[in-house]
């Protein structure tokens, strides 16, 4: 293939995506609302008060299982609601729209996941590792920026604006605090950045009116 034609390849899977960022939008808000949901109450019953500080109920180990179960859970439902809008459509699950989508999302996804988790187990730092991830995933959704609704692109701004605040914040504050206040700390910043934000993220979605495609700037 000339590189001509990769171009003009490149050019078709992107005004392909740009095609279909509307519908994703629609998809995309059930699991946002299901997902963030799930963060929320993951995280406040997580929490517990003793004498008039906020602590934890969860260990390192069940924090991170916890917050990978969500993880699991929401992917797989995003990948479901993906799979059968495909089918209705008799397109191809895996088409190369998605593998596009795919190059751009994963590599600060698995940047995110494996510093948070290096983090959280072997250096005992849940806080910071829960920060990690918030940043890391405000950076993948911005890395679609080329094909996305505009809508997905507030939400990865809204992650990195909240997740720097909460950075600089943590930052500033006593470097030694015992475990249980880190897990706390952990679930306090991932139930206001995974719970909140994608819960508002739903309802502006659902509560806008659907109409011409959004298309951002190349």
């Amino acid at each position: 293939m000339t590189s001509q034609q990769t171009a003009i390849e490149h050019l078709r899977v992107i005004r392909s995506l740009l095609e279909k960022s509307q519908t994703y939008r629609s998809i995309s808000a059930p699991a946002a609302l299901f997902g963030g949901t799930l963060a929320l109450v993951a995280a406040f019953a997580s929490l517990r008060s003793e004498n008039g500080e906020i602590t934890s109920k969860l260990t390192t180990e069940g924090l991170l299982l916890s917050w990978l179960s969500i993880l699991g859970i929401t992917t797989a439902l995003n990948f479901f609601l993906l799979h059968r809008e495909a089918t209705g459509r008799g397109q191809p699950f895996v088409s190369e729209g998605m593998r596009t989508a795919l190059r751009s999302f994963l590599p600060p996804m698995l940047v995110g996941g494996v510093l948070g988790i290096c983090l959280i187990l072997l250096r005992g730092e849940a806080s910071l590792g829960a920060l990690v991830w918030v940043l890391c995933y405000g950076l993948a959704l911005l890395s679609t920026s080329h094909f996305s609704p505009r809508s997905l692109l507030r939400l990865g701004w809204a992650f990195l604006v909240v997740g720097l605040g909460f950075t600089l914040w943590h930052l500033s504050r006593p470097i030694q605090v015992s475990p249980e206040e880190q897990t706390a700390m952990a679930s306090l910043y991932l139930g206001a950045t995974f719970g909140a934000l994608h819960i508002a993220y739903a309802v502006a979605v659902f509560l806008r009116r659907p109409h011409t495609l959004e298309m951002t700037e190349a």
